[in-house]
C-alpha cells in the first residue's frame, strides 16, 4: 500500500465534472484507491463517495492505493489533481 498527501490544484475544486473525471482516472487502475480528508475516507472510484467530500482548491487530501498498479495509480491521480 502506498499513501501520498496531495494538495488539490484544480481551479474549481472538486465539483461535479472534476469529480467525474477523477473517478474516470481512478477507474483505469486495478488497485483499490481511497481518498482521505480529515477523518473521512472514500473510494476514489465512487462518484457519490467523492461528492460527499466537497473538496476545494488548496485543500490537502491523502491518496492511498493498494494493488498491482498502485504506483501508477498514485501517479495518475496526482497528475490529475495537480494539473501537471
Amino acid at each position: 500500500m502506498i499513501k501520498k498527501p496531495i494538495t488539490i490544484q484544480i481551479s474549481n475544486g472538486l465539483e461535479a465534472r472534476p469529480v467525474a473525471m477523477l473517478v474516470q482516472v481512478a477507474s483505469q487502475y486495478e488497485s483499490r484507491i481511497q481518498v482521505e480528508n480529515g477523518d473521512r475516507r472514500v473510494n476514489a472510484k465512487s462518484i457519490m463517495g467523492m461528492m460527499t467530500l466537497g473538496l476545494n482548491v488548496g485543500e490537502s487530501v491523502t491518496i492511498s492505493a493498494e494493488g498491482a498498479d498502485e504506483e501508477a495509480a498514485i501517479a495518475g491521480i496526482e497528475k490529475y489533481l495537480t494539473n501537471k
